[in-house]
């Protein structure tokens, strides 16, 4: 049955054929070689480079990469630094203003003290004089009292009683 089917069979392979195929085989390859291998392997050496080319680009762009990341981060390390010290400088200075405005309080508050004290010193002193000016300005009177009349002893303490009831009322008046 299968002997129906072939169309056509092959009752030997000579070396005419061979040589035959061969030879097309041949001069096919060099008419390739000729033709198409020049610039088959020029493309190939051209998208060789290139890959080579991509390589290196890749990897010195990682390399730029991590220097950049460094520097970013010692920048960063750096401002963070230099925020430390601005902040310890700032407290340094509101430490430095609390203790000068503490200073100058208790300055100001001694100095009103001590201006307060011979404020009251003064006045004590005025005091002191207007009460010794009263006692020799009633002395006196009570002196001239009595030098101009002789008086016994209920008249004198009457006297002095009216005396220190005056000086009572002009002192209030003051």
């Amino acid at each position: 049955m299968l002997n129906q089917l072939v169309v056509a069979e092959v009752q030997n392979t000579t070396w005419g054929n061979i040589i035959v195929v061969s030879g097309a085989m041949l001069i096919l390859l060099l008419l390739l070689k000729h033709f198409a291998w020049g610039s088959v392997s020029e493309m190939l050496k051209q998208r060789e480079d290139k890959i080579a080319n991509d390589i290196d680009s890749a990897e010195q762009s990682r390399l730029k990469a991590a220097a950049l990341e460094q520097e970013r981060e010692a920048q960063l390390l750096n401002s963070r630094a230099e925020a430390a010290t601005i902040i310890q400088q700032a407290k340094d200075n509101g430490e430095m203003t609390r203790q000068t405005i503490v200073e100058d309080a208790k300055d100001e508050a001694s100095r009103l003290k001590t201006k307060a004290q011979s404020d009251i010193a003064i006045e004590k002193d005025a005091a002191y004089q207007a009460v010794k000016d009263d006692v020799a300005a009633i002395s006196l009177q009570i002196a001239e009292q009595i030098l101009r009349k002789e008086l016994s002893k209920d008249a004198h303490e009457a006297l002095i009683e009216t005396y220190i009831d005056t000086l009572g009322s002009t002192n209030e008046t003051r």
